[in-house]
């Protein structure tokens, strides 16, 4: 009989349920910030955006430096957070130690947090570059226990 490890019973599913479940919920929150912020600095980036105001004329704008700041932000979580998610399912699959297993999701995901508040303060470098690079080596740590086990 084979092994379900997609169950909530398996401690390390549920426990990668929730750390990709916040991951992509602040990965969500992203884009909420980038909308109120381009509402903030009225930069919008479709004409059709833009409720036409008695005598102020607004033109589409995508060079906005706040609301790039968080767009970009949101893009690099999209770029690391959909690949730990994918990775984890994989990773799961091979049944890793629930205590290592557990580790890797937790650092990925305050890595994360992390990086997002580093870029939005700003704080000065290498800190959101830190933060980069713990989830990116979480996720790759991940991909090679999943190609060591299964090659």
């Amino acid at each position: 009989m084979s092994t379900l490890y997609y169950t909530l019973s398996n401690t390390v599913f549920r426990n990668f349920l929730f750390y990709a479940v916040a991951s992509v919920l602040k990965m969500m929150v992203m884009s909420i910030l980038t909308a109120r912020q381009r509402f903030r600095k009225k930069a919008f980036a479709n004409p059709e955006d833009i409720r036409p105001s008695k005598g102020k004329t607004i033109q589409p704008n995508t060079s906005d430096p706040d609301v790039e700041r968080v767009r970009r932000n949101h893009l690099n979580d999209i770029e690391n957070i959909i690949p730990f998610v994918l990775i984890g399912f994989c990773y799961i699959a091979c049944n890793p130690d629930v205590t290592t297993a557990l580790w890797h999701f937790r650092i990925f995901f305050f890595s994360r947090l992390f990086h997002t508040f580093a870029y939005q303060i700003p704080l000065p470098q290498p800190s959101r570059a830190l933060g980069f690079m713990f989830g990116l080596i979480v996720t790759i740590s991940m991909a090679v226990q999943v190609l060591l086990r299964v090659y």
